[in-house]
């Protein structure tokens, strides 16, 4: 009997710690932001919190794609992008949790989706970068549609093979319509010099290789940082006037539906979009945009408001006809 009883206690003892230590295990997020950024994120958190994180790094389509084929399966807790349309990808397959007001309040309605499935995170600006030994303000493109023309034919690069620049090809087609941006990407096709990377980009303009490249802000910020070595000859231009080339990119956050730790999913969410998380951004190397509620930007950085970027929202970027366009066009 009191062999019995030591059993039936011991087993109770389990009961009670194996929640803890399923606690304990912390939360597993699958990760298409940039690893440095998102590590910085996930150290802070865990040395505030206690909560444990562990990064599973991928690009937007592949860990979005991922996702879909896990389904409810799926061990990620939390998944971040670079960009919104692979956000968007699971949210319409319905493996995202409904975020609390809590977490959505902290960042302005139009960085997140209206449905509060996800929330955005950071945001990141098109840009033209452009060899200023080659162009000045008065002959750089009006417009990113200007791009088309025979005119720019071997004068520009960018990555079409990129989830970059397939959302901003999504910007274009949510604001253009189908016709004007298979238009657009046909003339694309025999205007440019693809290249893999934006980097790669910036560098070949900066060595006068090209005259200009479709990239986003950041990469010449964190260049021009360090050692400029591959942005010394390189400016950047702004598009502005709500042109497809003034398009903001938001990168995504979202806790999945399947997750077995939503608690701290969640408390890592809240933490990444509230001031500590938003800070590392505007204190950190990243040159991303805070856009959290009241939150600054780097001060390196022209302000958000001054970009007069186009109003989108970010569930009408349809990456999966993005990307049959721009394999018609044959850019893929």
């Amino acid at each position: 009997m009191t062999f019995r009883r030591s059993l039936l206690a011991g087993i109770m003892l389990a009961a009670s710690v194996l929640p803890a230590m399923a606690e304990d295990e912390g939360i597993l997020v699958y990760n298409a932001q940039h690893e440095t950024l998102t590590q910085a994120w996930a150290d802070a958190f865990t040395k505030q919190t206690g909560i444990k994180v562990t990064l599973r790094q991928g690009s937007d389509l592949e860990v979005g794609n991922q996702i879909l084929q896990e389904g409810a399966n799926s061990p990620a807790d939390v998944f971040l992008t670079e960009n919104s349309p692979a956000m968007a990808l699971v949210d319409n397959a319905g493996l995202l949790e409904p975020l609390p007001a809590d977490i959505l309040d902290q960042v302005p309605a139009e960085y997140r989706p209206a449905n509060g499935h996800w929330t955005g995170i950071a945001a990141r600006s098109t840009v033209f970068a452009y060899n200023t030994a080659k162009l000045n303000p008065e002959t750089l493109p009006k417009s990113l549609l200007d791009l088309a023309d025979s005119a720019w034919k071997g004068r520009w690069t960018a990555s079409p093979g990129g989830a970059d620049f397939q959302a901003i090809v999504g910007a274009l087609l949510a604001l253009k319509g189908e016709e004007a941006t298979s238009a657009w990407l046909k003339a694309m096709k025999d205007n440019v010099t693809p290249v893999r990377g934006n980097r790669t980009a910036m560098a070949a303009v900066n060595k006068g290789e090209f005259e200009g490249a479709v990239i986003y802000h950041y990469y010449w910020f964190g260049d021009q940082a360090g050692t400029k070595e591959n942005s010394a000859n390189v400016g950047l231009h702004y598009f502005k006037n709500e042109d497809p080339g003034a398009f903001v990119s938001i990168s995504g956050g979202g806790v999945l539906a399947s997750s077995k730790h939503k608690d701290q999913a969640l408390a890592f969410l809240k933490w990444v979009t509230g001031k500590a998380g938003q800070a590392e951004l505007r204190d950190g190397s990243s040159f991303e945009y805070a856009i959290g509620v009241g939150e600054a930007a780097n001060p390196a950085l022209p302000p958000l408001a001054d970009l007069q970027a186009p109003k989108l929202d970010p569930t009408q970027l349809d990456s999966a006809k993005v990307t049959a366009l721009m394999t018609a066009a044959g850019l893929l």
